[in-house]
Protein backbone atom coordinates (compact mmCIF):
# COMPACT_ATOMS: atom_id res chain seq x y z
CA UNK A 1 0.00 0.00 0.00
CA UNK A 2 1.50 3.31 -1.08
CA UNK A 3 1.45 6.15 1.41
CA UNK A 4 0.17 9.54 0.36
CA UNK A 5 2.75 12.33 0.21
CA UNK A 6 0.51 15.24 -0.78
CA UNK A 7 -1.76 16.96 1.76
CA UNK A 8 -5.53 16.75 1.48
CA UNK A 9 -7.59 19.70 0.32
CA UNK A 10 -9.41 21.68 3.00
CA UNK A 11 -12.58 22.06 0.93
CA UNK A 12 -14.05 18.55 1.24
CA UNK A 13 -15.60 17.94 4.67
CA UNK A 14 -18.79 16.95 6.47
CA UNK A 15 -20.19 18.24 9.78
CA UNK A 16 -22.56 16.03 11.80
CA UNK A 17 -24.35 16.67 15.07
CA UNK A 18 -25.09 13.79 17.47
CA UNK A 19 -23.98 11.10 15.05
CA UNK A 20 -26.02 12.08 12.06
CA UNK A 21 -28.27 15.10 12.62
CA UNK A 22 -27.45 17.51 9.82
CA UNK A 23 -28.22 21.22 10.06
CA UNK A 24 -27.28 21.93 6.44
CA UNK A 25 -23.94 22.12 4.69
CA UNK A 26 -21.27 24.41 6.08
CA UNK A 27 -18.84 26.34 3.90
CA UNK A 28 -16.29 27.10 6.63
CA UNK A 29 -15.10 25.47 9.85
CA UNK A 30 -12.44 27.23 11.90
CA UNK A 31 -10.95 27.16 15.38
CA UNK A 32 -10.48 23.42 15.87
CA UNK A 33 -7.82 23.15 18.56
CA UNK A 34 -6.87 22.47 22.13
CA UNK A 35 -4.45 24.15 24.48
CA UNK A 36 -2.75 22.95 27.64
CA UNK A 37 -1.63 25.25 30.41
CA UNK A 38 1.53 24.62 32.40
CA UNK A 39 2.49 25.55 35.92
CA UNK A 40 6.07 26.60 36.47
CA UNK A 41 7.73 25.16 39.56
CA UNK A 42 11.24 25.23 40.96
CA UNK A 43 12.55 23.21 43.89
CA UNK A 44 14.40 25.40 46.36
CA UNK A 45 17.36 22.99 46.41
CA UNK A 46 17.77 22.62 42.60
CA UNK A 47 21.38 23.17 41.51
CA UNK A 48 20.37 24.82 38.23
CA UNK A 49 18.38 28.01 38.26
CA UNK A 50 15.48 26.95 36.02
CA UNK A 51 11.84 26.01 36.38
CA UNK A 52 10.13 22.71 35.76
CA UNK A 53 7.01 22.74 33.59
CA UNK A 54 4.16 20.76 35.10
CA UNK A 55 1.13 20.09 32.86
CA UNK A 56 -2.08 21.67 34.07
CA UNK A 57 -5.61 21.88 32.76
CA UNK A 58 -6.42 21.83 29.08
CA UNK A 59 -9.14 23.63 27.19
CA UNK A 60 -10.74 23.31 23.79
CA UNK A 61 -11.03 26.37 21.57
CA UNK A 62 -14.34 27.67 20.29
CA UNK A 63 -15.21 26.36 16.82
CA UNK A 64 -16.89 28.61 14.25
CA UNK A 65 -19.16 27.22 11.54
CA UNK A 66 -20.39 29.28 8.58
CA UNK A 67 -23.05 28.41 6.05
CA UNK A 68 -25.41 29.97 3.59
CA UNK A 69 -28.86 30.62 4.99
CA UNK A 70 -31.17 27.71 4.13
CA UNK A 71 -34.83 27.02 4.80
CA UNK A 72 -34.22 25.36 8.17
CA UNK A 73 -34.81 26.49 11.74
CA UNK A 74 -33.31 23.42 13.44
CA UNK A 75 -29.98 25.13 14.24
CA UNK A 76 -31.69 28.13 15.78
CA UNK A 77 -34.15 25.85 17.62
CA UNK A 78 -31.15 24.28 19.38
CA UNK A 79 -29.92 27.75 20.36
CA UNK A 80 -33.39 28.63 21.63
CA UNK A 81 -33.62 25.39 23.68
CA UNK A 82 -30.29 26.11 25.39
CA UNK A 83 -31.29 29.70 26.01
CA UNK A 84 -34.66 28.77 27.57
CA UNK A 85 -33.87 25.44 29.28
CA UNK A 86 -30.16 25.62 30.06
CA UNK A 87 -27.67 22.98 29.00
CA UNK A 88 -29.37 19.96 30.60
CA UNK A 89 -29.95 17.52 27.76
CA UNK A 90 -28.91 20.09 25.16
CA UNK A 91 -25.21 19.28 24.81
CA UNK A 92 -24.36 17.64 21.51
CA UNK A 93 -21.48 15.74 19.98
CA UNK A 94 -20.16 17.34 16.78
CA UNK A 95 -17.98 15.49 14.30
CA UNK A 96 -16.03 17.20 11.54
CA UNK A 97 -14.75 14.73 8.96
CA UNK A 98 -12.18 15.57 6.30
CA UNK A 99 -12.77 13.60 3.08
CA UNK A 100 -10.42 12.63 0.27
CA UNK A 101 -11.13 12.95 -3.44
CA UNK A 102 -13.13 9.69 -3.42
CA UNK A 103 -15.30 10.93 -0.49
CA UNK A 104 -13.64 8.51 1.95
CA UNK A 105 -13.03 9.71 5.50
CA UNK A 106 -9.44 10.76 6.12
CA UNK A 107 -9.58 12.22 9.62
CA UNK A 108 -12.37 13.03 12.06
CA UNK A 109 -12.35 15.59 14.84
CA UNK A 110 -14.92 14.91 17.57
CA UNK A 111 -16.09 17.76 19.76
CA UNK A 112 -17.77 16.60 22.97
CA UNK A 113 -20.42 18.27 25.14
CA UNK A 114 -21.00 21.10 22.69
CA UNK A 115 -23.36 24.02 23.23
CA UNK A 116 -23.98 27.02 20.99
CA UNK A 117 -22.09 30.07 22.20
CA UNK A 118 -22.88 32.74 19.62
CA UNK A 119 -25.04 33.16 16.53
CA UNK A 120 -24.53 35.83 13.89
CA UNK A 121 -27.12 36.31 11.17
CA UNK A 122 -26.40 37.41 7.62
CA UNK A 123 -25.41 40.89 6.52
CA UNK A 124 -28.15 42.02 4.18
CA UNK A 125 -27.58 44.76 1.60
CA UNK A 126 -29.61 45.73 -1.46
CA UNK A 127 -26.53 46.56 -3.53
CA UNK A 128 -24.77 43.17 -3.27
CA UNK A 129 -26.49 41.42 -6.15
CA UNK A 130 -24.93 37.96 -6.20
CA UNK A 131 -23.70 37.61 -2.61
CA UNK A 132 -24.91 34.65 -0.56
CA UNK A 133 -26.64 35.36 2.77
CA UNK A 134 -24.31 33.76 5.34
CA UNK A 135 -24.92 32.87 8.97
CA UNK A 136 -22.36 31.91 11.58
CA UNK A 137 -22.52 29.89 14.77
CA UNK A 138 -19.78 29.61 17.38
CA UNK A 139 -19.69 26.38 19.37
CA UNK A 140 -18.22 25.84 22.82
CA UNK A 141 -16.89 22.31 23.42
CA UNK A 142 -15.57 20.61 26.54
CA UNK A 143 -13.47 17.99 24.75
CA UNK A 144 -11.68 17.33 21.47
CA UNK A 145 -10.44 14.03 20.10
CA UNK A 146 -9.19 12.84 16.73
CA UNK A 147 -10.31 9.52 15.26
Amino acid sequence: MASRTTPYGAFNFVVNFDGGQVFGGFSDVSGIGTEMTVAEYRNGNDRENHVRKVPGVHKVGDVTLKRGVVDSKSLFDWIKDVRLNGVKGQKKSVTITLLDEAQAAVQTWVLGNVIPLKYTGPTLAGKGGGDVAMEEIVLSAESLSIE
